[in-house]
């Protein structure tokens, strides 16, 4: 006897949830894993032991690409450039970071406030002026970072389309192959150098000029860390910003965790209301949402350089460490468990943007775009509301980061 049978389709993969819906690991001992390249990890989750990492010296990031390290990606990517400013430790890192920190002080940032503040209003009128419904990444959380990264480094007339092409292939994990990836990581080193030599022919105010002055001035950085350094800026003054943003606007709208959250209506309305409350959820925001999903590793990277003792356990030099800070930031012995007041003050600042000599030099710019973004577009739209399923938004999936691809809103 014979049949015909039709056969069954693969199952759909289940819908990605939203960043702040992730099970994050619980906080505890160090503990041992594996990278997806089979490599041998300690993982680190407490907050304690995740800050003592990320500042201690015997830690570092240019040990990971000495000639005996282990493999510890699948994929190239921007970041795991031996000749970037994050990938160097100790007086060579610290030479570096002196040429351009200056740019990028509290104290300096606060000078762009009236600026980029102009530059969020114009882009929250222009999307109430659209109408209900409307799609905000492509109106608001995609073009105010780059906007603003394009005024600090004069790249007006920049093709961002091309940028987000680079920038999408850089920080790949499984979006592209690595011939793809490496082919526009090198494009985009082509223009970085391009850049470079011209803003020496011809400097002026902006802050790639100011960093290859400084550079030339000191001769301590070679002209591939300069040009590693202008590129790497470029896309960390828009990456992060945009997918803090667009993560942020899923947490806030997201009928479900609204529904559980104590006086949740009043959330939105509040940050419109009072800027100072706007900063406080700011940073309540980047402490609770990660950037990534934790696909390609448990957490920042270092490899030991000598022997050392975290959290009361021995880590051997040579051992690669993943300093876990999605799990340190919800450490319950630092922060309160259960909903988050997003109007509490933290008592101990978050690790997202890292801590000790490799603190993310855009970590202040970063806070205050996405603070003054939410705090105008809740004032402009106090009714403002998801108008997609949260199961049904389209993320940006296969890098380092993710966020929502596109966003639809409705007030």
């Amino acid at each position: 006897m014979t049949t015909d049978a039709t056969p069954e389709a693969p199952a759909a993969p289940p819908p990605l949830v939203p960043l702040h819906c992730l099970l994050r690991a619980e906080a505890g001992p160090p503990r041992q894993a594996a990278l997806p390249t089979g490599t041998p990890v300690w993982v680190l989750t407490r907050h304690a032991d995740v800050r003592q990492a990320l500042a201690h010296p015997d830690l570092g990031r240019a040990s990971l690409y000495a000639p005996d390290a282990p493999p510890t990606v699948l994929t190239p990517n921007i970041l795991d450039d031996p000749s970037s400013i994050l990938n160097s430790d100790g007086p060579d890192h610290q030479a570096i970071r002196r040429t351009v920190q200056r740019a990028f002080t509290p104290r300096a940032i606060e000078r762009w406030r009236p600026w980029v503040d102009g530059v969020v209003r114009e882009l929250v009128d222009g999307l109430v002026a659209s109408g209900s419904p409307a799609e905000v990444v492509g109106a608001l959380t995609k073009p105010l970072p780059v906007r603003v990264i394009s005024r600090l480094m004069e790249l007006e007339g920049l093709d961002t389309e091309r940028l987000g092409y680079w920038s999408d292939h850089a920080l790949s994990t499984t979006a592209y192959s690595a011939e793809e990836i490496r082919t526009a990581i090198a494009e985009f080193g082509a223009f970085g150098h391009r850049l470079v030599q011209e803003r020496r022919k011809n400097p002026g105010e902006d802050l790639v000029s100011s960093l290859v002055l400084a550079a030339d001035r000191t001769g301590g950085m070679t002209e591939e860390q300069i040009t590693s350094l202008t590129i790497g800026l470029v896309i960390a003054g828009h990456e992060t910003t945009m997918t803090s943003f667009g993560n942020a606007l899923v947490y806030l709208l997201d009928p479900e965790r609204a529904a559980q959250a104590e006086q949740a209506e009043r959330v939105w309305q509040r940050i419109g209301a009072d800027p100072a409350a706007a900063a406080v959820a700011t940073e309540q925001i980047l402490r609770t949402v990660p950037l990534g999903d934790r696909t390609t590793a448990p957490g920042q990277l270092r490899r030991a350089t000598a022997d050392l003792e975290i959290g009361g356990v021995t880590i051997p030099a040579g051992a690669i460490v993943a300093a876990d800070t999605a799990a340190a930031n919800a450490d319950p012995q630092v922060y309160p468990p259960g909903p988050v007041d997003l109007f509490a003050p933290l008592g101990t600042p978050s690790l997202t943007f890292g801590a000790g000599p490799h603190h993310c030099l855009g970590a202040w710019l970063a806070r205050m775009e996405l603070e003054l973004g939410l705090h105008h577009l809740a004032r402009a739209l106090p009714e403002l509301r998801l108008a997609t399923p949260v199961d049904r938004i389209e993320w940006r999936t296969g890098l380092l980061t993710r966020s929502p691809l596109r966003l639809e809103v409705a007030w």
